[in-house]
This record gives structure tokens, C-alpha cells and sequence, in this order.
């Protein structure tokens, strides 16, 4: 019983911990302007993995992809593809996760092959979660170089260089800091770790269950009796042939057999 509520513990986390991650990887906002030093401005930007957008004081919102994929720094395509690979061992971890409930009866599945089952999902799942926390920091690191070296002077360091976040940029060059999307992938990324080492927790508390019941089956050997010639007593079998007493009154001999 604790193992299945572990194991269906661990899946629902972790189904939140890729919804997570998924929603981090979609959103825009991973780096946003920081107004610390210019609290009123008519045009506030932000930036995410796929796009940059300016909004306006009005509410109008421009957004912008990224139509390069060469002139980007090769440290924001390694965030997309670690973003991308925890996605999709999440997903694959998922779909394995549900084939190996112990709760649903799949056919004739044994519970060694469900074991087997949750402990590959805890581990996609931990592999995913740390593709999650990964990309994330690395961005993070990014947004605080060019934090560190970005000034609002005319041609200041921008963070993906020279042009500043695709291209939108003025005289000033703004400064970044972390954008609501950093958050949520870290969570989302932190949520999938610990699904993950339940269903590992899961895969060991199944294995344990079928080992008990295995072990605690009592063989009974059916009972035979041996038979030793100490303890067969010789019976008498009486033959037919016989001598009846004699008319002088002496007595015939007996003979008796023993088996």
C-alpha cells in the first residue's frame, strides 16, 4: 500500500514538474528589464528563449522572434536544447509511468515488470528534472553577466551582444534582471527531481513486496512414512499342511511361516 501511494505520488508530481517546465520553455518572460534605476519609462522590454517583446505604457505588446539562429550565443541554444531534451524525457517518463501504475491491471503484468517500469520513469524523470534546473541556471548566469556589465550609456554590453535582445534597441541599452519564466522553470525542474526519487523510492518498495510474499509462502513436502525392517514384526502364516495328533497321543509338528 505505501508503495502504491508512493509510486502515484511521484507520478503526479511529476506531471507537474513537466507542465512546468513546458509552461518556462513557452514564456517570454525569462529576462526583464530592470527599472530599479528608471521606474517611470514608456516602453518596458523582456525577453524569452524564442522571442523578445517591448511593451508599451499604452498596453500594446510587440513581440519579436528571433528570426537568427546562427547570430544567437551558443549558450542560449544550449538552453533551448536542454529545455528541449528535459521535455521530452519527461514526457516519455510519463508515458511509461502510466503503463506502470500498480493500481491499473495492464493484462497479465507482473509486478517485477511494473517494478522495472517506475524505476526507468524515476530516473527519465530525474534526468529531466536536472535538463530543467540546468537550463535554467544557465540562463540565469547570462542574465547575470550581462547584468554586471551592462550600463545605461550609449552602446552598452547587451546580453546576446552588440544589437541587444533581437535587435530592439534604442541609444540606451536597458539591463536585465530574472524574469518570472527563471521561477517557474526552477520549480517546475525541482518538482521533477522529487518525483523522480519517489518513483525510485516506489520501484524498491514493489520489488520488497514481492519478495516477501514469495518468502513467506510456507512449502509443505508431502508426508511419507519409511518403512524399516526393524519395525516390521514378523506375523505368523499358518500353512494348510499340518500333521493331526496321532491316535497314540503324540502331538504333530507345526510349521509356521513368517513373512
Amino acid at each position: 500500500m505505501a508503495a502504491t501511494l508512493c509510486q502515484v505520488m511521484g507520478f503526479l508530481l511529476s506531471l507537474l514538474g513537466v507542465a512546468g517546465i513546458i509552461a518556462a520553455t513557452g514564456m517570454d518572460q525569462w529576462a526583464t528589464e530592470d527599472l530599479f534605476d528608471n521606474p517611470v519609462t514608456a516602453v518596458y522590454s523582456y525577453s524569452g528563449l524564442w522571442n523578445s517583446c517591448v511593451r508599451q505604457s499604452s498596453g500594446f505588446t510587440e513581440c519579436r522572434p528571433y528570426f537568427t539562429i546562427l547570430g544567437l550565443p551558443a549558450l542560449l541554444q544550449a538552453v533551448r536544447a536542454l529545455m528541449i531534451v528535459g521535455i521530452v524525457l519527461g514526457a516519455i517518463g510519463c508515458l511509461i509511468a502510466i503503463f506502470a501504475l500498480k493500481c491499473l491491471k495492464m493484462g497479465n503484468m507482473e509486478d517485477n515488470i511494473k517494478a522495472t517500469m517506475t524505476l526507468t520513469a524515476g530516473i527519465m524523470f530525474l534526468l529531466a528534472g536536472v535538463c530543467g534546473i540546468a537550463g535554467v541556471s544557465a540562463f540565469a548566469n547570462l542574465i547575470v553577466q550581462s547584468f554586471q556589465f551592462t550600463t545605461y550609456a550609449s552602446g552598452g554590453f547587451s546580453m546576446y551582444g552588440g544589437a541587444g535582445v533581437g535587435g530592439l534597441t534604442g541609444s540606451l541599452t536597458p539591463r536585465y534582471t530574472f524574469g518570472p519564466a527563471l521561477f517557474v522553470g526552477w520549480i517546475g525542474g525541482a518538482i521533477l527531481v522529487i518525483g523522480g526519487v519517489m518513483m525510485c523510492l516506489a520501484c524498491r518498495g514493489m520489488t520488497s513486496d514481492r519478495k516477501q510474499r514469495y518468502d513467506g509462502m510456507a512449502y509443505k513436502a508431502a508426508s511419507h512414512h519409511t518403512v524399516y525392517k526393524s519395525d516390521v514384526r514378523p506375523q505368523p502364516v499358518y500353512n494348510d499342511s499340518f500333521k493331526a495328533q496321532s491316535a497314540d497321543g503324540r502331538q504333530s509338528n507345526q510349521r509356521f511361516d513368517y513373512v
